[in-house]
């Protein structure tokens, strides 16, 4: 008897029914990618509007933020890797993401640890480091949503091939026969025989050829063995 298991997938098509989790991620992250982008792009855009000077590390109010030439500049092409991203597809916007997120992070400390010197070539004020710590913390979380998981649904696009599909039979170790029955009940004699030291000779054996193999079903297979040769011999 073979056992498949069974689940109701909720999908975009079935009406009244809200997308299922596998159905959800491609456009959390997309849409992801996008809106964070377009924050980043509108910071860097104002930053050249006020014509900031390029290497400042003083740099002018920008959206509560301090910022400079450079640091705009970086702020636009971050956009824009972004965006590019999200248009090729929701696997390579989670990867950008995640590798983005990691280094807003390394930004937040390693500028952290410059401000107020001859190093802080952003720019950098506590509040940039604020910002760099919940955008980089936010990349990570939607580039992870549903990828990371060890029972993603089957319409996931980060499901591997064949996820669900694969038919388990449950029973196959167990005795369906007759024979094989009364083969289990002499198995477990014979064992604790062994294990009592009142054993045959032939219960020996066999033991000793059971332990050879591992599961249920060859270790039977090994015992009913030894009653066939002795069947043929007689």
């Amino acid at each position: 008897m073979k056992l498949r298991p069974q689940s109701r997938q909720r999908t975009a098509t079935d009406p009244g029914q809200p997308p299922s989790l596998g159905a959800r991620v491609p456009v959390v992250q997309r849409i992801g990618a996008i809106v964070v982008g377009l924050v980043i792009l509108v910071f860097g855009l104002l930053g050249f509007a006020n014509q900031l000077a390029f290497f400042s590390t003083e740099g002018e109010d920008v959206l509560g933020l301090s910022s400079n030439g450079l640091l705009s500049t970086i702020s636009v092409v971050t956009a824009v890797v972004l965006f590019v991203a999200a248009a090729r597809g929701p696997r390579i916007a989670s990867n950008v993401m995640i590798v983005v997120g990691a280094l807003f992070l390394l930004s937040a400390l390693l500028n952290l640890a410059v401000l107020r010197t001859s190093f802080n070539i952003l720019a950098f004020e506590f509040p940039n480091v604020v910002f760099s710590v919940v955008a980089g913390l936010l990349l990570l979380v939607l580039g992870a949503y549903g990828r990371f998981s060890a029972n993603l649904p089957p319409d996931s696009p980060y499901a591997r091939p064949g996820t669900g599909e694969e038919e388990i039979d449950l029973t196959s170790d167990l005795p369906s026969t007759p024979e094989e029955v009364a083969a289990e009940k002499a198995m477990r004699d014979a064992e604790v025989a062994v294990v009592q030291h009142v054993a045959t000779n032939d219960q020996r054996r066999r033991v000793a050829a059971m332990a050879q193999v591992h599961s249920r079903a060859e270790r039977r297979r090994v015992w009913m063995s030894f009653d066939e040769a002795g069947r043929e011999l007689r």
